[in-house]
């Protein structure tokens, strides 16, 4: 007997059903960490920043990948371990995190490789000077939800206070402050639709965040974001509280809604005395 069309188009269905299911699984730990290539930016100077990511792929656990065969950097024919990237992985997707630096007669095939080995599985993630993936600062606000930037829109700076003798387990107060230059100016309701803007959105205006870029335990910020301060500057004190002693690197964000400026500090914590 001939298999009808209505068979085919339920077998279609139910296939279909199958694959929504399955690429809708999300998973809290045990995933791996898996580096991504951004694009490429050519600087004033003439040499090239090769710009990187990572997707986490857990949506609660924070990886953490020590410099070394596990995490390292391989430009040309070298290999490096330490070229500035992350050791502590937020979940999810991290966006234009760091930079490697080439030199002005780069050429198009060499390429720079970020590996990363966690929960049992490689990746690399390989960046080289293709046309297609130069990035601007349009583009990267895009990426990160701002839209379509003001072109005379500057990014906002970010300063850190002097930092304290900390000790672990104890709490250190850390203060971080932003300056911009008031773009992009607040939204405004369209007359010819009143209804536009009552999608919510991101307020206007300078936020700073706290995260933990590198160190040998888990870092608290409390609270790790400031509030969003629209036409003045805008200051972050957070309480800080470091696991076990060690050498940290943490990196205060100041975001105007489509671009924005990082800023680290370098801490070394010690063993808590009796």
């Amino acid at each position: 007997m001939p298999i009808g069309r209505a068979f085919w188009g339920a077998l279609l269905l139910a296939c279909a059903a199958a694959v929504s299911v399955t690429a809708q699984v999300q998973y809290a730990t045990g995933q791996n960490v898996a580096p991504i290539f951004e694009g490429w930016e050519h600087n004033a100077d003439g040499t090239y920043s090769m710009v990187f990511g990572y997707l986490n792929r857990n949506y609660e656990e924070e990886v953490d990948i020590p410099i070394g065969p596990g995490n390292s950097i391989t430009i040309g024919d070298e290999v490096f371990g330490d070229k500035g990237q992350p050791t502590h992985f937020y979940p999810r997707r991290q966006r234009f995190l760091f930079r490697v630096v080439v030199p002005k007669d780069w050429g198009e095939k060499k390429k720079v490789v970020w590996t990363l080995t966690s929960h049992g599985k490689t990746d690399q993630a390989k960046g080289w000077l293709q046309p297609e993936w130069e990035l601007s600062e349009g583009v990267i606000a895009e990426n990160m939800g701002g839209g379509v930037p003001d072109p005379t829109n500057k990014a906002p700076q970010v300063t850190i206070g002097p930092v304290p003798s900390v000790a672990a387990s104890h709490v250190a107060t850390l203060t971080a402050s932003a300056t911009d230059d008031g773009l992009p100016k607040p939204y405004r309701r369209s007359p010819s639709n009143p209804d536009r803007d009552s999608q919510p959105r991101r307020p206007r205006g300078v936020q700073i965040k706290w995260i933990q870029y590198r160190g040998p335990g888990k870092v608290t910020f409390n609270p790790n974001a400031s509030a969003v301060v629209y036409g003045e500057p805008v200051t972050l004190a957070s309480k800080v509280t470091f696991s076990v002693p060690g050498l940290y690197v943490l990196r205060a964000v100041a975001d105007d809604g489509q671009l924005f400026t990082t800023n680290e500090v370098s801490i070394t914590v010690n063993a808590s005395t009796p």
